[in-house]
């Protein structure tokens, strides 16, 4: 369970707090971080566009990303969501450890292993 971040916009003018809890609900993410708004400046079907945007920082591990890449694109309002995921270099493995342990994948792990130990008894 290899942790990851997860770098996604989302429009300032949207629920930006209710899409955050979403993602952490759910247990894909262990924590998302809203940043204060940024502005965007991006080419968009051939012209130059700009928006005002959130940007989220997704703390989770890489076998959640498919799921989170499912539920984003269920949830967000735009066609093509910014959705980059990051490798985690190092960190402080306390840190680490915990988003391991805060997502499904880290409870489902937690499960299996008391399982095995009960048919082990």
């Amino acid at each position: 369970m290899e942790p990851v971040v997860i770098l996604i916009t989302y429009p300032a003018e949207g629920d930006v707090t209710a899409f955050a809890r979403a993602l952490v609900q759910h247990g894909e993410a262990a924590c998302v971080s809203v940043l204060g708004e940024v502005q965007s400046v991006y080419r968009w079907e051939g012209a130059i566009e700009q928006a005002r945007e959130h940007q989220l920082i997704v703390k989770t591990t890489l076998d959640m990303v498919d799921a989170l890449r499912r539920r984003v694109g269920d949830l967000h309002p735009y066609d093509t969501p910014e959705f980059l995921v990051l490798r985690v270099a190092g960190g402080e493995e306390r840190y680490l450890a915990w988003i391991r342990d805060a997502t499904v994948s880290g409870r489902l792990t937690e499960t299996e292993g008391r399982a095995q130990k009960a048919e082990a008894k």
